[in-house]
């Protein structure tokens, strides 16, 4: 293949990556500052302690 071949197949996986970022992006990610998740870990006071079964 010649450069101008690869450069317009570049192209073309440029545009096609372009229209499927395009189609993913949601309309609520510009307010993803605003998340409904807070507080997601708990008080780590202790260490979790992992005990094989003896039975």
């Amino acid at each position: 293949m010649t450069d101008s071949e690869n450069e317009q197949i570049k192209q073309q996986f440029r545009e096609a990556l372009d229209r499927k970022n395009h189609k993913n992006a949601t309309p609520a990610s510009s307010s993803a500052g605003d998340s409904k998740i807070h507080h997601t870990h708990g008080p780590a006071d202790h260490k979790r302690e992992f005990r094989r079964k003896s039975g």
